[in-house]
Protein backbone atom coordinates (compact mmCIF):
# COMPACT_ATOMS: atom_id res chain seq x y z
CA UNK A 1 0.00 0.00 0.00
CA UNK A 2 1.43 3.52 -0.74
CA UNK A 3 -0.10 6.74 0.02
CA UNK A 4 0.17 10.17 -1.62
CA UNK A 5 -0.03 13.23 0.97
CA UNK A 6 0.03 16.72 1.60
CA UNK A 7 1.28 18.10 5.04
CA UNK A 8 0.73 21.63 5.84
CA UNK A 9 2.82 23.89 7.86
CA UNK A 10 0.65 26.55 9.09
CA UNK A 11 3.35 28.68 10.84
CA UNK A 12 4.69 29.33 7.31
CA UNK A 13 1.18 28.54 5.29
CA UNK A 14 3.15 26.42 2.90
CA UNK A 15 2.63 22.75 1.95
CA UNK A 16 4.13 19.83 0.42
CA UNK A 17 3.23 16.82 -1.65
CA UNK A 18 4.50 13.50 -1.75
CA UNK A 19 4.13 9.88 -1.33
CA UNK A 20 5.23 7.07 0.70
CA UNK A 21 4.07 3.44 2.56
CA UNK A 22 4.11 4.73 6.16
CA UNK A 23 2.76 8.00 6.57
CA UNK A 24 3.53 7.87 10.21
CA UNK A 25 6.75 7.38 9.73
CA UNK A 26 7.73 9.94 6.90
CA UNK A 27 5.61 12.79 8.71
CA UNK A 28 8.09 11.97 12.02
CA UNK A 29 11.12 12.50 9.14
CA UNK A 30 9.33 15.88 8.31
CA UNK A 31 8.92 17.23 11.78
CA UNK A 32 12.57 15.64 13.09
CA UNK A 33 14.41 17.59 9.46
CA UNK A 34 15.76 14.47 8.42
CA UNK A 35 16.17 15.29 4.94
CA UNK A 36 18.42 17.62 5.92
CA UNK A 37 18.27 19.87 2.12
CA UNK A 38 14.74 18.84 1.59
CA UNK A 39 11.87 21.66 0.89
CA UNK A 40 10.53 21.03 4.35
CA UNK A 41 12.87 20.85 6.46
CA UNK A 42 13.72 25.08 5.74
CA UNK A 43 10.48 26.41 7.43
CA UNK A 44 10.15 26.41 11.39
CA UNK A 45 7.17 24.63 13.07
CA UNK A 46 5.13 21.78 12.29
CA UNK A 47 3.91 19.66 9.81
CA UNK A 48 0.36 17.93 9.93
CA UNK A 49 -1.12 15.84 7.50
CA UNK A 50 -4.21 17.20 5.81
CA UNK A 51 -4.68 15.20 2.99
CA UNK A 52 -4.21 11.44 1.55
CA UNK A 53 -4.83 8.96 -0.85
CA UNK A 54 -4.36 5.19 -0.97
CA UNK A 55 -2.42 3.16 -3.71
CA UNK A 56 -1.65 -0.26 -4.08
CA UNK A 57 1.19 -0.11 -6.37
CA UNK A 58 4.15 2.68 -6.35
CA UNK A 59 3.51 3.20 -10.14
CA UNK A 60 0.18 4.63 -9.28
CA UNK A 61 1.46 6.69 -6.39
CA UNK A 62 4.00 8.18 -8.36
CA UNK A 63 1.23 9.37 -11.09
CA UNK A 64 -0.97 10.78 -8.57
CA UNK A 65 1.97 12.66 -6.83
CA UNK A 66 2.64 13.94 -10.05
CA UNK A 67 -0.70 15.03 -11.03
CA UNK A 68 -1.36 16.79 -7.60
CA UNK A 69 1.70 18.38 -8.29
CA UNK A 70 0.78 20.03 -11.56
CA UNK A 71 -1.06 23.68 -11.40
CA UNK A 72 -4.39 22.26 -11.31
CA UNK A 73 -3.64 19.48 -8.75
CA UNK A 74 -1.95 22.28 -6.67
CA UNK A 75 -5.23 24.62 -6.71
CA UNK A 76 -7.01 21.16 -5.52
CA UNK A 77 -4.63 20.72 -2.96
CA UNK A 78 -4.62 24.67 -2.03
CA UNK A 79 -8.71 24.33 -1.57
CA UNK A 80 -8.47 22.00 1.28
CA UNK A 81 -6.00 23.52 3.44
CA UNK A 82 -7.14 23.92 6.30
CA UNK A 83 -8.52 27.58 7.76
Amino acid sequence: MYIVYAIYNKENNVFYIGQTQNIRERLQMHNKKTFVRSYTSKFSGNWEVFYKEKFLDRASALKREKQLKSFRGREFIKQNIPA
